[in-house]
């Protein structure tokens, strides 16, 4: 099933924009997946499996940072296709 994320990673803590960038980083090396970035989230497309195995598993990287909040919302389509528009 083809889906969409869109998420938002806010680091409670003054170094705020090393652990985002890194999150983005690491979500990026999945194959099968395609990433866009905005000021406010991040856009993430793909298989629903894949995709949703890659955002626990970096989620998952990014809770080693102590006050990590991630605020997600999931739509069953991919909504950066043409046919979805």
């Amino acid at each position: 099933m083809k889906t969409s994320v869109e998420i938002s990673y806010y680091p409670l803590n003054e170094e705020y924009v090393p652990p985002i960038r890194g999150f983005i980083d690491r979500i990026n090396t999945y194959e099968g997946l395609r990433v866009k970035t905005n000021g406010m989230s991040t856009q993430v497309f793909g298989e629903y499996d894949i995709l949703m195995a890659a955002i626990t598993k970096e989620i998952r990287k990014s809770f080693d940072h102590p006050h990590s909040v991630f605020v997600m919302k999931v739509i069953n389509a991919d909504l950066d296709t043409k046919e979805s528009k």
